[in-house]
């Protein structure tokens, strides 16, 4: 359990937080969201100790642990098995408890022969991961995860978000995927406006909420501005008037009283679409028996594909990370040659390219102007200006250098420099990987309403529903065409290693391992067992407790109904402003509650079956 309470902080004249405050209970999954740049990772490392609020106070229970996925890569052992299991909470009945580790391994991505390897010769996306696997295995009362979902493939996703659900204890996770964290949080908290906002359910809920309570402000707002132009013209017309002297200051006492609404800030939304070169051929691009590797002996990363690019695909490259993605990416961009086959263009062919090393090419000694004019055929500084403005720099923030832009900044300056020429084909690698929540969602509707051919790497789930009409999907050591979408790939052919990944979770080995013997999946089992009973007896009070306050509450607006009736004969108009006033209240929290019992049931349906498809794949 976590309490934040009247919490401060500034940078100078910009203020993050003013007098914020929420309560995480136990057992809560919170979703944090908010735009960048306004407060999450600070507040994250504000939990942390890593920053301290100018005021305010962060309060804990004792003995409260803390893990959170660190950026920060220092490794003591000789092998990632050692590293990983140096985090596991001692027991002390000095069970071992390396199977834990080992299915937290394999479910983010590492295989057994991974085990043996020396952390420090992994590339940074596993070292990552590494740290990623001893936070989830240190059993922290507090888990604090911060865009883990950066670092990690689309197999190894769906394995993070099983886990997650099934998370007993508190978290907070920060993520881009919209849909992702639906799925893994009981509760959404916003960053808006400098204070922290709480509610029961996914992140639709919390929007809603935020813009409807906005609409009611400026509403009133508007009144309150009418009537107090009202009040003003009444007394500079009857200021001079003795016969109205009196009405004239209780007007003025009355105005000098009432708190002036002030109109709200604007808040900025990346709004923006690509500029669509016509087209009128059939297919904008064809792939003929291509063929890449890196190394003319060694292994193919891609061998023998084929497939065409319609005017109007929405072609997703899926699959773990290092087995081609990005090379096919360069390929059909002609940043690289094929070993084998051909990559053929039409001649009106117009593409605009978004590459995860793109961003490093951006020349960090000049301004997000210069980098947007650089790209524009004659160089012209008023349409660089408006696209800066489009992609949320305005002003004088166009003349901000490469050097001292946030990671987000820079992807939004590159998507500037992707709407300078038109084009017909977008070829987008990860590019929601530094955006926020918001302009995901922008680049999403961007992407719909452009008139041209799309091929995206992508791990998000959220993207590959809204968008993938065709996948070329690298999975099982080799790269192919699937005509169809992701929905459909997933009910047809379905990730190769997942049943293997789900085995793990039970505690299973993998095929490269030697075979469990039955007192270890006995242990397995009984453990998994315990756990649903927990767990589900857990849920199960909550729903009680839920229930009966629901009950208690409709009896007493059933008693304060009775009594507002004997009140209003009476005439008694304190009692009636005060019962109405607690029959709504009432009402409200039963509306509250209700949502929150619903959520609940679905919690409790969903751990019940994820609990026997655990126990149903050990086989003893």
């Amino acid at each position: 359990m976590i309490q934040v309470n009247n919490l401060d902080k500034s940078y100078g004249q910009q203020i993050i937080f003013d007098k914020a405050g929420f309560m995480l209970n136990p057992g809560e999954r919170a979703g944090l969201i908010g735009r960048n740049g306004h407060g999450k990772t600070t507040l994250l490392r504000m939990i942390l100790g890593q920053e301290h609020p100018d005021s305010g106070t962060i309060n804990f229970p004792g003995s409260y642990r803390t893990g959170h996925l660190s950026q920060h890569i220092r490794f003591t052992e000789d092998t990632v098995l050692k590293e990983a299991c140096l985090s596991l909470p001692r027991e002390e009945d000095g069970r071992d408890e390396t199977y834990k580790v080992e299915t937290v391994l394999m479910g983010l991505g590492f295989s057994r022969d991974d085990f043996g390897l020396d952390p420090v010769d992994l590339s940074g996306g596993f070292q990552v991961r590494l740290n990623l696997a001893k936070v989830l295995v240190s059993d922290p009362n507090l888990l604090l995860l911060d865009e883990p979902t950066n670092y990690l493939d689309i197999v190894s996703l769906r394995w993070l978000a099983q886990f997650l659900c099934s998370w007993q204890r508190e978290l907070i996770i920060i993520t881009h995927d919209r849909s992702f964290m639906d799925r893994v949080t009981t509760h959404t908290m916003a960053i808006h406006r400098c204070k922290i906002r709480k509610v029961a359910g996914p992140t639709e809920k919390i929007y809603r909420q935020l813009l409807l309570e906005e609409e009611i402000y400026e509403t009133t707002r508007i009144n309150d501005e009418k009537k107090r132009k009202e009040v003003e013209q009444f007394i500079n017309r009857f200021r001079a008037k003795a016969t109205k002297a009196r009405a004239v200051q209780s007007r003025i006492k009355s105005l000098q009283k009432k708190e002036r609404l002030e109109k709200l800030s604007e808040t900025k939304d990346l709004e923006f679409t690509f500029n669509s070169a016509p087209f009128t051929g059939k297919q904008l691009m064809e792939a003929r028996d291509l063929s890449f590797g890196f190394k003319p002996e060694g292994p193919l990363l891609i061998k023998g594909l084929s497939f065409y690019v319609g005017k109007n695909d929405r072609i997703a490259i899926i699959g773990k990370n290092g087995k081609g993605k990005t090379t096919l990416l360069n390929l059909l961009a002609g940043e690289l040659s094929p070993s084998g086959g051909e990559v053929r263009c039409h001649r009106d062919l117009k593409l605009a390219y978004f590459g995860q090393t793109n961003i490093n090419r951006l020349d960090l000694r000049k301004t997000v102007e210069e980098e947007i004019m650089d790209v524009h055929p004659e160089h012209n500084r008023g349409v660089a200006r408006n696209i800066c403005g489009v992609m949320m720099f305005p002003g004088d923030l166009a003349l901000k250098k490469i050097s001292v832009l946030s990671g987000g900044e820079r992807s939004r300056t590159l998507l500037g420099k992707l709407l300078v020429s038109p084009a017909n084909m977008l070829l987008l690698d990860e590019p929601t990987n530094h955006l926020d929540m918001e302009s995901t969602e922008s680049l999403l509707e961007a992407i719909d309403e452009f008139r041209g051919a799309v091929i995206i790497v992508t791990h998000s789930e959220m993207i590959l529903h809204a968008l993938a009409t065709r996948l070329i999907v690298f999975d099982d050591g080799k790269a192919a065409l699937f005509e169809g979408t992701y929905r459909d790939f997933l009910d047809r052919v379905g990730w190769k290693n997942e049943n293997e990944t789900a085995l793990s979770r039970a505690g299973m080995t993998g095929s490269k391992g030697p075979p469990a013997n039955k007192k270890h999946l006995r242990r397995i089992r009984a453990e998994l067992i315990n756990e649903k009973s927990r767990t589900l007896r857990a849920l199960q009070t909550k729903i009680d407790e839920t229930e009966k306050e629901i009950i208690g509450l409709e009896e007493k607006t059933g008693q304060d109904n009775s009594d507002l009736l004997k009140a209003s004969v009476k005439g008694d108009g304190e009692t009636i402003k005060r019962l109405s006033k607690a029959i709504h209240n009432s009402k409200s929290k039963i509306e509250s509650l209700f949502s929150e019992l619903e959520l609940l049931h679905i919690d409790l349906e969903s751990r019940t079956k994820e609990f026997e498809e655990k126990i149903g794949a050990v086989e003893i």
